[in-house]
């Protein structure tokens, strides 16, 4: 018995029209990338575990997907690494798929640095992959659309981020809202709870506040250590509420005794001043629950949400002040957005937002009738496709009705009837399938045809 065919579960197939749409969306941030002065680099889907671990936290580790060794992999095990997990996976795996496209980039620059003008600005899009537990909006392979510039600590590029937000979700016709916190106010936040050891701890407990709500993350708090003396400083902070200037009045009162606290209140002032300079257009908010669960970041951080879904996340990043620092280039400070183009597509499909011409394929298709008829056809069709409309010519002789058929189940909405008669005369019977409207053309005007 043949076996039953499938794919690992967190993966998909795409027919072509969800391709269109998927290349709609790509096509779409490449050319606001582009616009903005980014340029594109593509890294291996495979990296150095060495490269990987250890850069997204303990939680992130455990996502991440381990590639066997060649060859005997299992040779040289001792019976002391099978009981022990890390070591046996160092052991018979050396290489891993890449988690996310920021770790690779700060290796890219450290490796490449004698070629790179700084500051350096690249957009990357290519797929991920992260052994997470499947369900709607999360996959184990996934596409992230990347845009970062390092080599500069100025923040202006966390404007231009915003408002490449903005021009992107404009395109799509999406409305978002973008949320800003800044990690130094995090760490502030620790500081003045008297847990400034515990920072990781904390945030990874207030990045869940939007899954598992404030009750679930006080009790993620108290089960890491936080007492409740602390807890009760830090659970108004996350449900403040009141229009920007006033949060970041009422922040710099609350740490006022914390340098590093102080210093993400003023990055958040400047920030939220230049993005009211530049007229974006989307709505912006400072959310100080953000804590984006990923080690790296430590200053402004970003997440963007669909206002008319209950998706999560479809954008997110931040500023990192010494991630290529890991791998020998010191001081060197980050920032970038990753666009999610999975939930993306789930988003504007939801709300069947994709552009009909976007996501249409062949515009017509012409019959075929004999070999006669089909000699007809080619330079016909050659005229069309020259004029960017997508033709085709029914490879087969078959009877018309298969053919009408053919072109209905593809959703093509011309059909270029050619006969006997139409050659004879130099024309054509072109048919519109949704309306069933029939009209005879001449072939010279077969273009103007199209683009009335």
């Amino acid at each position: 018995m043949a076996q039953k065919p499938s794919i690992p579960k967190g993966t998909r197939d795409f027919s072509p029209a969800e391709m269109a749409g998927r290349d709609h969306i790509f096509n779409t941030v490449r050319t606001v990338f582009k616009k903005y002065g980014y340029s594109p680099i593509e890294t291996p889907s495979m990296e150095n575990l060495s490269t990987l671990l250890g850069k997204y936290g303990e939680e992130g580790d455990k996502l991440l997907f381990k590639v066997l060794n060649s060859g005997d992999a299992f040779s040289g095990v001792t019976p002391d690494m099978l009981s022990n997990s890390n070591s046996l996976s160092v052991k018979v795996c050396e290489k891993g798929l890449r988690y996310d496209l920021t770790v690779p980039f700060a290796r890219y620059v450290v490796q490449h640095q004698s070629e790179i003008v700084f500051p350096f600005k690249r957009y990357q899009i290519q797929p991920v992959w992260r052994a997470d537990r499947p369900q709607k909006g999360r996959y184990r392979e996934f596409y992230q659309c990347d845009v970062d510039v390092i080599g500069s600590n100025s923040l202006i590029n966390e404007l231009e981020l915003v408002q490449i937000v903005d021009d992107v979700f404009g395109k799509l016709g999406l409305s978002v809202v973008v949320k800003i916190n800044n990690r130094k106010v995090l760490s502030g936040i620790a500081e003045v709870s008297g847990h400034a050891d515990k920072l990781i701890d904390i945030t990874v407990a207030i990045d869940k506040i939007d899954k598992i709500g404030i009750d679930a993350v006080k009790e993620e708090l108290y089960s890491k250590g936080i007492d409740e003396d602390a807890v009760a400083i830090i659970e108004p902070i996350l449900t403040l509420s009141g229009a920007t200037e006033d949060k970041l009045t009422r922040m710099s009162d609350i740490l006022s005794c914390s340098e590093i606290g102080l210093k993400g209140v003023e990055e958040l002032k400047e920030l939220f001043g230049l993005i009211e300079s530049a007229g974006v257009a989307c709505e912006v908010e400072l959310d100080l629950s953000l804590a984006r669960g990923l080690n790296y970041y430590t200053g402004a951080i970003f997440e963007v949400k669909s206002k008319e879904t209950s998706m999560g996340s479809i954008c997110g990043g931040g500023r990192y002040d010494d991630l290529t620092g890991i791998f020998g280039l010191k001081g060197v400070s980050g920032v970038g957005i990753s666009f999610g183009a999975d939930r993306i597509y789930d988003v504007i499909s939801t709300l069947d937002r994709f552009p009909k011409d976007a996501v249409e394929g062949t515009k017509v298709l012409f019959t075929n009738m004999g070999d006669k008829e089909m000699r007809y056809a080619i330079p016909l069709v050659k005229i069309l496709r020259e004029g960017g409309i997508a033709s085709e010519i029914y490879p087969d002789q078959v009877k018309l009705k298969k053919q009408f058929d053919y072109a209905d189940k593809r959703g093509i909405p011309f059909l270029a009837i050619i006969g006997e008669d139409e050659i004879t005369n130099s024309k054509i019977s072109l048919k519109n399938l949704s309306t069933g409207e029939q009209k005879v053309i001449d072939k010279e005007d077969i273009i103007n045809s199209f683009k009335n």
